[in-house]
């Protein structure tokens, strides 16, 4: 299995082994592997041959403010409600509030998914009787 790159890497982890162990310089290095010579000193400086990470580094809503996803995972966690019973319930709260935006919400805290929440009885700790069907029958 190859490894995967994102769609503007330029480099795979053996060049850049190879560029953070050579010590030729930069300019011949870009001119043998055909990057820019900022590229190998980039990877020349970096400890590690990995990709960072990109995105934010705490992921947040651009729709809803903090106070307002506290309402959302408090009242979920309170009621356990479903996903469209939640919409409903705090659209008056908050009105320009989406089915997306609520999930995409509770995903972020761990909440979307009723089934795992900790809650909730799992099938395996359930106090409910079971009901096997009787062997005899008349």
């Amino acid at each position: 299995m190859g490894q995967v790159l994102h769609g503007s890497a330029t480099t795979t982890e053996a060049v850049r082994r190879a560029i953070q162990d050579s010590q030729e310089s930069p300019r011949a290095l870009a001119k043998r592997y055909g990057i820019n010579p900022k590229t190998v000193a980039k990877w020349k400086k970096r400890g590690s041959v990995a990709d960072l990470a990109t995105g934010p580094k705490e992921p947040k809503s651009t729709v809803l403010s903090s106070e307002e996803e506290a309402i959302i995972v408090a009242f979920r966690k309170h009621t356990l409600l479903p996903l469209d019973d939640c919409l409903y319930a705090l659209q008056a709260t908050i009105p320009y509030l989406t089915r997306s935006s609520l999930h995409r919400c509770l995903a972020r805290h761990g909440i979307s998914r009723l089934t795992t929440h900790r809650c909730l009885p799992t099938l395996a700790t359930s106090s409910w009787p079971t009901i096997l069907p009787s062997a005899s029958r008349p």
